[in-house]
């Protein structure tokens, strides 16, 4: 580094955020891009470890210490060329990512670890700033061709990577944009909109031809695929969510997350929806059920559309805000985390048992809930017990279900191309991403069930090098 004593030095800056005040106002991203010189400076707290461990923290193996190293001396163009050898969208990452890397800081064992994410973004949007990433197609094609079904990071990494090969590649996506959960599942004032269409715009130079509107496995089928093309990428992701049948679950305003979160995203792309489709939370006494990220992404959407109050229920404890014992470093830790939209008001409750929805008129109205305690079994398991007498009521005119997903949608795409399911329900696959069916590859939430956006994105990229692999075998 250029001041080996950096970390010593320099203390963490932490990330800046519009006030809550103005943000709460509209769908623009709560961060605030730092400056260079602020991102230089803080790149010298690296100590380019003998052993970096951010490497084996990252799923995309990141080579994080060599561009923190290019960054601290505003080699951007050349830091910009190291990022996405290994991460095709740090411009997406850089913004989402819950920064697994930085758990896994050797700093991070005694001092607090190195803004790696920060770090990134300011690599990537000054490279773009300063004109060092444009679209750089292939000088030569194979004469191959790949279809990839799914537009999301792990869909478009896989494009991105096999048209870097030299092969012909056509996406197809059921929406109306490509981008998938990128687009229409993460918030734009996480994501905005905008930073999706420039790589879209980069990729289409470069070759990608993408084919939206078209719902592959019910629109068109599989096997009109398998004529035309050398080989198909499966990368829809996984949709079918998560559901809590309890009694009352059929009564109206009761939601699943991602049905809020994609026509709050539509609506904000000015989209006009009917008023017997709208889910708004406006005046509203809003309860989100979980306690995850998407969790907190409805509650950041019910604060911008005018909630009267929102809470938030999570079955599990409080975690620590420290490591334990069970995730030593450089594990990634299970601590309380505390985001921008959980900064922005609402109430958070924890080890909470959703028992039923009441409601009038056929709409829901309360939520009876119950607390409950953790412990240990013999087996070392944990178990759920009910805390007698601990009953209460929770007010609720709309019901946000963020419990995760399932697997991914069986019908149409996974049903139409016959492929094999694991016992989770997922597309399953063998150590080369292919599926049960010749020449059908599956990558993604759809092959490894829910996941982060930076797993997606190594799956896509792992995916394409077998896809390579197995068309060069095949020619041979």
């Amino acid at each position: 580094m250029r001041d080996l004593k950096g970390y010593i030095k320099i203390k963490r800056k932490k990330p800046e955020y519009r006030p809550v005040c103005e943000r709460v106002k509209d769908f623009s991203e709560v961060s605030i891009l730092r400056k260079l010189e602020h991102s230089i400076e803080q790149s010298l707290r690296c100590m380019d470890c003998g052993t970096p461990f951010c490497h084996w923290g990252c799923p995309l193996g990141n080579i994080i210490p060599e561009w923190n190293y290019l960054l601290s001396n505003n080699k951007i163009g050349r830091a910009a060329e190291l990022l996405q050898s290994t991460n095709n969208f740090p411009e997406f990452t850089g913004r989402i990512c819950p920064a697994i890397c930085e758990y896994a800081c050797v700093l991070g064992i005694n001092d607090e670890a190195v803004t790696n994410r920060e770090n990134e973004l300011a690599i990537v949007e000054n490279a773009f700033k300063q004109g060092f990433i444009k679209a750089n197609p292939p000088g030569k094609r194979t004469g191959k061709k790949i279809a990839v079904v799914g537009s999301g990071p792990a869909g478009l990494a896989c494009a991105d990577q096999l048209n870097k090969y030299g092969h012909h590649v056509t996406v197809f996506e059921r929406d109306e944009k490509a981008g998938g959960i990128l687009r229409y599942g993460i918030p734009d004032f996480k994501l905005g909109k905008n930073i999706i269409d420039r790589r879209l715009e980069i990729l289409k130079k470069e070759g990608i031809k993408f084919k939206t509107k078209v719902n592959i496995g019910v629109d068109k089928p599989v096997a009109d695929l398998k004529e035309k093309f050398d080989a198909i990428c499966l990368a829809g992701g996984s949709r079918s969510p998560r559901d809590l049948k309890i009694d009352g679950r059929e009564l109206k305003g009761i939601y699943f997350a991602m049905d809020f979160l994609i026509q709050a995203n539509l609506r904000n792309e000015g989209k006009r929806i009917p008023k017997d489709k709208l889910i708004d939370a406006k005046g509203k006494n809003v309860v989100v059920i979980g306690g995850g990220d998407t969790g907190a992404d409805c509650i950041g959407v019910s604060h911008r559309q005018g909630a009267k109050c929102v809470v938030q229920l999570e079955i599990l404890p409080c975690p620590p805000g420290e490591r334990t014992g069970d995730f030593p470093w450089p594990k990634y830790p299970m601590l309380f985390k505390t985001s921008t939209s959980h900064e922005e008001g609402g109430e958070r409750k924890w080890s909470v048992l959703t028992k039923k929805f009441t409601g009038e008129n056929g709409y829901v109205k309360k939520i009876i809930c119950v607390n409950v305690e953790w412990q240990k079994d013999a087996k070392g398991s944990n178990v759920m017990k009910e805390i007698p007498c601990t009953g209460f009521e929770i007010d609720a005119d709309l019901v946000i279900l963020a419990l995760g997903f399932v697997h991914p949608e069986h019908e149409g795409l996974v049903r139409d191309s016959a492929v094999g399911l694991d016992t989770r329900g997922n597309v399953k696959t063998d150590s080369n991403y292919l599926t049960s069916q010749e020449g059908i590859f599956a990558c993604g939430d759809m092959r490894r069930g829910q996941s982060l956006v930076v797993w997606a994105i190594a799956e896509g990229r792992n995916c394409a090098k077998a896809v390579d692999e197995y068309l060069k075998n095949k020619s041979i």
